[in-house]
């Protein structure tokens, strides 16, 4: 049989390992001058000319993003219910109340009418999801929080690099988060980083995430301990000098996917969007699970199911309300390679296999 093919792969390579050693070898591990200069090559690289804090995980940046925008109890926020939990979770961790609203098919992220019919007076924010590395319909939602007050925030965990309009995502809302996770579309090993849109948004996530302290020992609100090690930042900062050559490349095998494969349903791209490929998300009509499992068991060719439990169904959550398209997504897509290790040949093995077995109904 030929070789696997994996659903997602880190890449680490030499310069990133050098990194490390050379951080080790200063003696400096815990937050210092590695994260600052991270914090500033991230911002400038990706152009969202605001300041970024490092943070030791996305979801340790989403819960700081709230917590320094002042949500907390009795305040409601609008977010996806497909997407991963821990957009959901970090409202849920503020005392907050997330309100799951439903997606469009087209992109996969928010659909501003249906957000619109969720806000209440306790509502506070939206916290759209660039979901797949597409961004978000941002216009529409802003509109949307423009007529009732609300703030915008970013979970942009999958989409580093993306952007819509001109705009790169992260530089919309009030605060944005990337997460650094091994497996999204560059890494710090673990890690997060969280743009911005003021200085007082800026200052509260440093005081949060570091014991509530600018100053040692001068405590001035209840804070956590989720600051990212000089050891992820050098790691960070090597992955910085890749990620535009690693983008392209999701990009170009995301252009042979959509060209080339048959009986399923390719991810759409909207007008002056970027979309930078954390997944590659195909909807088979019927019966994905089964086609996902043929594509392993046949073909030797790895996929992700993202997300099969919409968040309102979760055991956590449990709300009793119907999202038609959430509910469809979740029994439809199915995401297939796209990163840069995949090679031209394991382009055509995924071509033939999902086409082969999506026209004989998998």
């Amino acid at each position: 049989m030929n070789d696997f093919i994996p659903p997602a792969k880190p890449l680490i390579g030499d310069e990133e390992r050098a990194a490390v050693d050379r951080v080790l070898r200063s003696g400096m591990i815990a937050q210092g001058p590695e994260v600052a200069a991270f914090e500033k090559e991230f911002s400038e690289h990706f152009g969202l000319g605001r300041a970024c804090v490092a943070v030791n995980s996305g979801t340790s940046g989403l819960h700081l993003g709230l917590l320094s925008a002042g949500i907390g109890a009795g305040d409601e926020v609008i977010v996806p219910s497909f997407t991963f939990a821990a957009t959901a979770n970090s409202v849920a961790l503020t005392g907050a109340t997330p309100v799951f609203a439903d997606i469009a098919l087209d992109d996969f992220t928010l659909d501003p009418a249906s957000v619109e019919s969720f806000i209440t007076d306790k509502t506070k924010a939206i916290m759209p999801v660039h979901l797949y590395g597409h961004p978000a319909k941002m216009p529409e939602l802003q509109a949307v929080a423009d007529k009732h007050g609300l703030m915008i925030f970013e979970d942009a965990a999958q989409a580093h690099g993306a952007s819509l309009n001109g705009t790169p995502v992260g530089a919309f809302g009030v605060f944005g988060m990337f997460s650094l996770y091994p497996t999204k579309n560059m890494t710090s090993g673990e890690g997060g980083m969280v743009s911005a849109a003021n200085d007082e948004i800026e200052r509260n996530l440093r005081l949060y995430r570091n014991q509530g302290m600018l100053q040692q020992y001068h405590n001035e609100v209840v804070g956590l301990n989720n600051r990212m090690t000089d050891i992820h930042a050098a790691i960070g900062r090597v992955q910085l000098t890749k990620v535009d050559a690693w983008t392209k490349q999701r990009q170009d095998n995301a252009a042979f996917l959509s060209a080339n494969l048959e009986g399923v349903i390719v991810p759409a791209v909207a007008d002056g969007a970027v979309h930078v490929y954390h997944q590659y998300t195909i909807r088979v009509a019927s019966d994905r699970d089964g086609l996902a499992k043929a594509l392993k068991d046949e073909y030797n060719i790895g996929s992700g199911m993202f997300y099969p439990v919409p968040n309102h169904r979760l055991k956590t959550f449990q709300r009793d309300y119907h999202l038609a398209n959430t509910e469809q997504a979740a029994l439809e897509c199915l995401s297939l390679p796209v990163h840069p290790s995949v090679s031209q040949a394991d382009l055509e093995r995924i071509v033939t296999a999902v086409s082969t077995l999506a026209k004989a109904g998998a």
